[in-house]
């Protein structure tokens, strides 16, 4: 990633990069990678076209210091302290709802920050791709060792796949925010978080518990019957 050069610069440099590219992803998120200049960056964070150059060499530069920044604010928005480790069914009905909860003023006015990116950037190069696959990598990943522990404590039943169910409600949220986003209607993400969960849901040890006395009820059931 682009962050390895950071260190070079002082705090206060550090602090005015860190500005700019908060600046720069905001107008991104609103206007577009495309849409978006670096004169407008520039003019936007108050900074001159000298520092521009030196803290990033261009705008593709600019642009994957954006993915990285992105990449954290998502980490840290499904990594909240009210989520937990996202390792139980409890706290994963909580991140749907917290995702449906931020529809009105996230998904329906410019869809979701990290999706929205990927999107647009579809055709860039490789090097960009690997900066957005290492994106999604680490958010499937929140998923998965929350999964993981799920079924270690037996919540879950041995055959759930953690990254199989992780890769399950990120693709659910980035179809649902997509949808969400192009059609101005809350119904697609909210419906898809929230079957993401129940998909998670059907692996749980008490539901295969529920679903056997069920059976046996039934079985029991059928027995008593007249003939």
């Amino acid at each position: 990633m682009p962050d390895d050069a950071t260190p070079r610069f002082t705090r206060k440099g550090r602090a005015t990069r860190a500005r700019i590219v908060d600046i720069a992803a905001k107008l991104m998120f609103q206007g577009g990678v495309a849409g978006t200049s670096v004169d407008e960056v520039r003019n936007a964070a108050a900074v001159s076209g000298s520092q521009i150059s030196h803290y990033f060499h261009d705008k593709r530069d600019l642009t994957r210091e954006v993915i990285s920044a992105r990449r954290d604010n998502v980490r840290k928005f499904h990594s909240r302290a009210r989520l937990g480790a996202l390792d139980s069914l409890e706290a994963l009905q909580a991140w749907a709802d917290a995702n449906v909860a931020d529809i009105n003023a996230v998904y329906r006015k410019g869809g979701c920050v990290y999706g929205s990116l990927a999107g647009e950037l579809v055709e860039a190069d490789a090097e960009i791709h690997r900066d957005l696959a290492a994106g999604y990598d680490q958010w499937i990943g929140v998923f998965r060792d929350g999964l993981a522990e799920m079924r270690r404590r037996g919540d879950l039943r041995p055959e759930a796949d953690p990254r199989h169910l992780a890769v399950s409600l990120v693709a659910a949220h980035q179809g649902g925010a997509m949808l969400t986003y192009i059609t101005d209607n809350p119904e697609p993400l909210r419906a898809a978080v929230n079957a993401a969960v129940d998909y998670v849901r059907s692996f749980s040890a008490q539901t295969k518990r529920h679903r056997s006395t069920t059976s046996r009820r039934q079985r029991l059931s059928s027995r008593e019957r007249p003939v």
